[in-house]
């Protein structure tokens, strides 16, 4: 007769997720990479996790990749530039190409708006200035590809940052009254009689 042994095993430990480089390099790659796709300014805390990165060491990427696209690291001055706003931050075209980056998008083959572009369009000319997040409360849907789309054809424009949100506000610009051929946007229709006034609902009762 043997004795049966009991071998107990260790619990098994859950894999420890690789750190990401903390280098100012591989900071402000990683930060470059996130920046090409930001519609609105983002805090330092907010670009820290999404780089997965102490803030200090964003900070100092972030002072960096200034630096560097100012020209002041022996480089070329670039025709883009990483700018604080609202206490967040953004790339943003250099003032002195706004120009050459109206002049393209006026020359592009145009297309037709979708309807979705078409209804973000209406909002924001009735509502104006209207946030990104105001358009999308009032739609019900997402509009981030929307708003780029309408910004890209020169329909609209940031009119300003909100200083403590850092929520941009949304208007139209010049180039929407001249394809609309009117004046001003005092000449819009008047919204109210478009709406439905709900008397459908009330099966041809009369309110009294």
């Amino acid at each position: 007769m043997t004795d049966d042994t009991v071998i107990e095993t260790a619990p098994a430990q859950a894999p420890i997720p690789a750190q990401r480089p903390s280098d100012t390099a591989s900071v402000a790659r990683r930060l470059e990479a996130i920046l090409l796709i930001l519609d609105e300014p983002q805090s330092l805390v907010s670009l820290a996790a999404a780089v997965g990165a102490p803030v200090p060491a964003v900070r100092q990427a972030v002072e960096a990749l200034v630096a560097d696209y100012d020209g002041q690291t022996g480089g070329p001055v670039r025709g883009f530039e990483l700018r604080e706003v609202g206490g967040g931050w953004r790339l943003y075209v250099r003032e002195e190409y706004d120009d050459v980056v109206g002049e393209f998008v006026n020359t592009q083959a145009p297309s037709r708006l979708s309807q979705a572009a078409l209804e973000t369009l209406a909002v924001i000319a009735y509502k104006q200035p209207v946030t990104r997040g105001q358009v999308a409360s009032i739609r019900a849907v997402n509009v981030d590809s929307v708003v780029r789309t309408l910004l890209a054809r020169g329909l609209i424009t940031e009119v300003f940052t909100d200083p403590e949100t850092g929520a941009i506000h949304y208007g139209t610009t010049d180039q929407l009254l001249v394809n609309l051929g009117i004046n001003s946007l005092d000449e819009l229709p008047h919204i109210s009689p478009l709406l439905d006034d709900g008397s459908d609902g009330f099966d041809g009762e009369v309110l009294k």
